[in-house]
């Protein structure tokens, strides 16, 4: 069985800068981590993939080296991502600490918690696509489309070629119907010049 013999790095991520990251670092003292291995992200979401501490830590983390983390919740919002970065880290063997949650990978019943944890996100994936598939079919019976909605109505499109054929400036045009320049050239077609 593989034990940890590295270093205790410890990640903190609060999502405001209003948030205090105090009780993190409070359970990283009491989980022996050392400041000086901590990498902190302040005021970042867990949904931002640009973490640039968490980006730091996973490079330095080598085989051997313990990741903690006040709660798994830290290195990531979704479930899949956090399964992701788990197996990564796993793979390299790097361990991984969660405090609050009481799972430690260099147990039995630590990998066991992960690696049932990575099942969890696998079937969170599935369901995601099976409902975003589900509900594309029923907007599509329902004769929507999806995208975003046209800028343009008929009248507006008849109003801009009008406008164009009678040799009013494209930015003037886009002016007076509250849209784009690029929106009259992609629904209007040049004067031919004769």
């Amino acid at each position: 069985m593989a034990t940890s013999t590295g270093s205790r790095l410890g990640y903190i991520r609060v999502s405001t800068g209003k948030q205090d990251e105090s009780l993190q670092h409070d359970a990283l003292d009491g989980a022996k981590v050392l400041k000086r291995n901590r990498y902190v992200d302040h005021g970042i979401s867990g949904s931002t993939t640009e973490r640039p501490a968490l980006s730091a830590l996973l490079s330095d983390a080598e085989a051997g080296d313990t990741v903690v983390v006040y709660k798994l919740d830290r290195l990531g919002r979704s479930t899949a991502h956090v399964a992701s970065l788990i197996a990564d880290l796993t793979e390299r063997g790097v361990f991984i600490e969660s405090i609050s949650d009481g799972l430690n990978s260099s147990t039995p019943t630590g990998r066991a918690m992960l690696q049932m944890l990575a099942i969890f996100a696998e079937m969170e994936r599935s369901f995601i696509q099976e409902r975003t598939r589900a509900g594309l079919a029923a907007a599509k019976a329902q004769g929507r489309t999806g995208g975003r909605p046209k800028a343009t109505d008929r009248k507006q499109v008849r109003q801009a070629q009008s406008l164009r054929d009678a040799g009013e400036p494209v930015p003037d045009i886009a002016r007076t119907l509250g849209v784009s320049i690029a929106t009259v050239y992609r629904i209007t077609k040049a004067k031919a010049s004769a």
